[in-house]
């Protein structure tokens, strides 16, 4: 997002898990992983603000607050938030009025693949697949971005819950739901259709009949910035349309 706002000249060091855009690996020290961090890395760099996301990354947070950097942790979990998040970090890099420009352009693009899938015949259901071991059905703004994008997620319901441990599922929950698609975005490891295909009884599943086990990178979807809105809402979407179209 910065350097989308004209601000990456403000980024001392990034985390391992940046990938967007590419030159930010190429030209930005990686001092954390998601979960863990190398504070000494942090402190030597004199960074004003340290920014986070997700209560998953509380423990940096205190570390890093104890040594009299100041920390903003966000943890936005829908799209709107993820809208809201955008407004908010430019403001506090003083591009505030880039950041609702950027904002706009993004609701727009949401907003047209929405009057697209709007079109469809009909809507497919889908499952969506955040991990396979155990099986993790897809956290808020996935389920959102499924419907913006034409679908219908199977497990509504679990999409709510912030938590992964609150969103495991037995395998034969999801087969009983007849999923029409599957997405999967195992963060950090490849999507395995064949594995999926494989599961006790998945083979009943319409999904699995039809071949439309489809993977999702998850820099792409799993991380609620603005490549979810774009890059991933169109890979949703081109899917959704063609299995809706028959």
């Amino acid at each position: 997002m910065l350097y989308a706002l004209g601000q990456e000249h403000r980024i001392v060091g990034i985390s391992g898990f940046t990938v967007r855009p590419p030159q930010a690996r190429r030209e930005k020290p990686r001092i954390s992983s998601f979960l863990t961090a190398r504070i000494d890395e942090i402190l030597a760099l004199k960074p004003d603000l340290a920014i986070g996301f997700s209560d998953l990354q509380a423990d940096i947070a205190r570390e890093l607050i104890r040594h009299g950097v100041e920390v903003w942790i966000s943890n936005h979990r829908s799209v709107a938030g993820i809208l809201g998040y955008v407004r908010r970090l430019g403001a506090m890099v003083d591009a505030g009025e880039r950041a609702h420009a950027y904002a706009a352009q993004l609701r727009a693009h949401i907003d047209r693949i929405a009057a697209q899938a709007s079109a469809l015949p009909r809507r497919p259901r889908v499952f969506f697949e955040e991990w396979d071991d155990p099986l993790i059905s897809g956290i808020q703004w996935v389920c959102e971005l499924i419907r913006i994008a034409g679908g219908d997620d199977v497990f509504p319901e679990l999409a709510v819950c912030p938590l992964a441990k609150d969103r495991i599922l037995d395998p034969a929950t999801v087969v009983a739901r007849s999923p029409e698609i599957v997405f999967g975005s195992w963060c950090g490891k490849k999507f395995r259709p064949e594995r999926v295909a494989a599961r006790p009884g998945w083979k009943d599943a319409p999904a699995v009949r039809n071949g439309e086990l489809h993977e999702i990178k998850s820099p792409l979807i799993l991380q609620p910035g603005p490549a979810a809105l774009t890059d991933g809402l169109d890979a949703l979407h081109r899917v959704i349309a063609r299995v809706a179209a028959g």
